[in-house]
């Protein structure tokens, strides 16, 4: 049950329409595999930034009230990441779609100058690794992997599927791709909010 609820709350964050996201489809028209040399890339900030927040955590007791708060505050986060993102997207995607990194350095450069990606950490990821704590550091570490595992099927597949498509890939295409992950990324983070201040109500009531 664990893992599945962090598979389904990775996917938020795989979708955040961002510069990771542009980056792939800029590398992916030129190179099938560019997806997974990002994700690779990607996982080389992401990795120790989880195990950073894991041994942190772990010096201290949580108390129950903070989960809570990390759910809500994260969920008001998301939505508003997702909002300010889709008002933005045009700047996001001139600033980043054309790069003359390889798709591996992309990768890197990209999600450590992504101030979102950190911030997702600070709040999701740090509400979900607190749940995995209680599976000590092997259940951490299945975690860790299952979650960077979203992240390299979706950029592979992406990648691979405009690879495939790129004659059809315009504007118009490009664009009801942003919006569908703009809406699944504000509709997690409604539902970590909401599910967090049934929470909160609950411990009230």
């Amino acid at each position: 049950m664990f893992l599945a609820s962090v598979v389904l709350i990775s996917l938020s964050g795989v979708l955040l329409p961002g510069p990771l996201f542009a980056v792939t489809l800029e590398k992916a028209a030129k190179s099938k595999t560019a997806g997974l040399l990002i994700a690779l890339g990607h996982g080389v900030v992401e990795f120790p930034l989880m195990f950073l927040i894991y041994y942190w955590l772990s010096s201290f007791d949580i108390p129950d009230a903070v989960p809570i708060t990390v759910g809500l505050i994260g969920g008001l986060v998301m939505m508003l990441m997702g909002i300010q993102t889709f008002r933005k997207r045009k700047n996001a995607e001139e600033k980043y779609f054309h790069t003359t990194r390889d798709s591996l350095v992309a990768g890197i450069w990209t999600t450590a100058a992504n101030a979102g990606f950190v911030l997702w950490w600070l709040t999701i990821g740090t509400a979900l690794i607190i749940n995995a704590q209680q599976f000590g550091l092997v259940g951490f570490s299945v975690f860790a992997v299952v979650h960077w595992l979203c992240d390299f099927f979706w950029y592979t597949v992406v990648a691979f599927a405009v690879f495939k498509s790129r004659r059809f890939w315009n504007e118009k295409v490009h664009s009801g791709i942003f919006i569908f992950c703009f809406i699944i990324f504000v509709g997690f983070g409604a539902w970590f909010f909401s599910s967090a201040l049934w929470s909160a109500l609950s411990a009230i009531l």
